[in-house]
């Protein structure tokens, strides 16, 4: 699927709009692009970005084939002249973004294109698509972590995604949230990640009988043994056939390993208690208990409240498609333009909803960490050129509630820029690493959250701030055109 070519990947109005800048010539500006959210999914405290290694090979294979050119000549609406400069296409622009894993807030840019206006516009569509998925399904995969509270989570969603593609990335992304593996084996074999899986209703059905299921597959995967319990009466037959099977196993010498049952359906609190009780009394104590069945962190969150005795889960559909929340709804937004002097003035959208107000000029990201506990203090949005000196007192404040201040203490904090150059001049500059690299990294970046935002219901709000120079170009802006 890598290899396809997604130029056309882009929304029609895209090309329309690079038609024009291409008619009026002078209008190819260099401009900044952002690319950000306003609300973490599912109401949570935090996300994840995820999707910055597809935006690099996208980014790397634009270009307009002939065939491209031909379907767009087709339409009527191109001239031969914009058709011919669609021909020499390349991307020759800088983008800078926040590394996958990374733990991000609202407002913040995740990534933000430098290019000429042209370039810049006609990338937006397929920056968004790929950031805004992957970004979900992070996210999504991390909160189902955290309520598993330490036990392995299986990614199980390929036959539940919105296609192909979704499945696939989707599994990467649900490894970079956190899970152990995935069932898709075209994501462990692209990607380098562990797949993992039982089995189906469907193979104890085939045999004459349930013991003899099992029997067959304990004998062909006896360090890989977990058995699916539910097909006909878990506890008056699925669990004790299991263990009919597992003392048969030990009785020939066969060391058990990564063995026991899964649950599919029921009671499932109730089921693994009772199924728990009856292994560690056949003498099976380190048996597992894998449950599925259309499980998302809330019930997990349930489940263990009530003791179940469940070590393992497989997720699926409401994990790949984040089914709570569909839509991690980032946006893309012009945030300055060159003028004659090749200085990048700051650009502002306003809106009638303060919280899409958006935030001018070309910016990056400070991470200030507490350095007491290494926990995130708050996130600092300011101009690119901005300096900052951690021995002195800084002061940020809410850039929408102003009397809402917080002063830091010189030396009690550290400050760390989180945004990355990725290509510059139109060349790539950043070595995407492996998934499980990420994934590692993301788990390191989860520590620097206080436990009170990680959290699953009301979670504490992570402060995203305005250095003071951004804040007043901002109100400047404001004031221009009518608004305080």
């Amino acid at each position: 699927m890598d290899q396809r070519n997604l130029t056309l990947l882009t929304d029609f109005y895209e090309l329309t709009m690079m038609q024009g800048y291409y008619n009026e010539s002078q209008n190819n500006e260099t401009v900044v692009f952002d690319v950000f959210f306003r609300k973490n999914p599912s109401d949570g405290g935090y996300s994840i970005c995820a999707g910055l290694d597809q935006v690099i090979r996208y980014i790397k294979g634009l270009h307009f084939t002939y065939e491209d050119v031909d379907y767009l000549r087709s339409l009527g609406i191109f001239s031969e002249d914009f058709l011919h400069y669609l021909s020499g296409f390349h991307f020759s622009g800088d983008i800078y973004a926040i590394p996958e894993g990374t733990v991000v807030f609202p407002k913040e840019p995740l990534l933000k294109v430098i290019a000429p206006i042209m370039e810049a516009q006609l990338v937006e569509t397929a920056i968004l698509n790929i950031i805004n998925h992957q970004s979900l399904i992070a996210t999504k995969a991390s909160r189902v972590v955290f309520a598993a509270n330490g036990d392995g989570i299986m990614e199980f969603g390929l036959r539940r995604a919105q296609g192909p593609d979704a499945g696939l990335y989707g599994a990467r992304a649900a490894m970079i949230g956190g899970c152990v593996g995935t069932s898709n084996v075209l994501a462990g074999k692209q990607f380098d990640v562990p797949v993992l899986g039982t089995h189906a209703h469907s193979w104890i059905m085939s045999f004459k009988d349930e013991y003899t299921a099992f029997r067959t597959y304990a004998e062909m995967y006896p360090n890989n043994c977990t058995l699916l319990v539910d097909t006909y009466d878990t506890l008056k037959s699925g669990v004790p056939n299991a263990i009919r099977v597992f003392k048969e196993m030990r009785e020939e010498g066969i060391k058990l390993e990564r063995y026991g049952i899964r649950l599919d359906s029921g009671d499932l609190a109730y089921l693994s208690k009772k199924a728990r009780k009856m292994l560690d009394e056949a003498g099976f104590e380190d048996a597992s208990i894998c449950a599925s069945n259309d499980l998302d962190e809330y019930l997990l969150h349930d489940l263990k409240m009530q003791g179940a005795a469940i070590n393992s889960w497989g997720v699926g559909t409401n994990l790949i498609t984040s089914k709570d929340c569909p839509s991690f709804g980032g946006v893309y937004k012009l945030a300055a333009i060159s003028n004659k002097e090749g200085e990048l003035v700051p650009k502002i959208k306003l809106s009638e909803n303060s919280e899409k107000i958006t935030n001018p000029g070309n910016k990056t990201i400070y991470r200030i960490y507490e350095n007491e506990t290494g926990k995130i203090k708050a996130d600092l949005i300011c101009f690119a050129d901005e300096t900052f000196d951690e021995s002195q007192d800084l002061v940020i404040f809410d850039p929408i509630e102003h009397w809402k201040k917080t002063k830091l203490a010189g030396g009690t904090y550290t400050m760390k820029e989180i945004m990355v150059p990725v290509f510059i001049k139109g060349e790539c500059v950043y070595k995407s690493p492996s998934v499980k690299e990420i994934a590692e990294y993301c788990r390191q970046e989860k520590e620097t959250l206080w436990e009170e935002t990680k959290r699953l219901f009301y979670p504490h709000k992570v402060y995203v701030d305005l250095s003071d120079k951004l804040y007043q170009v901002k109100k400047e802006l404001l004031n221009h055109y009518g608004r305080d």
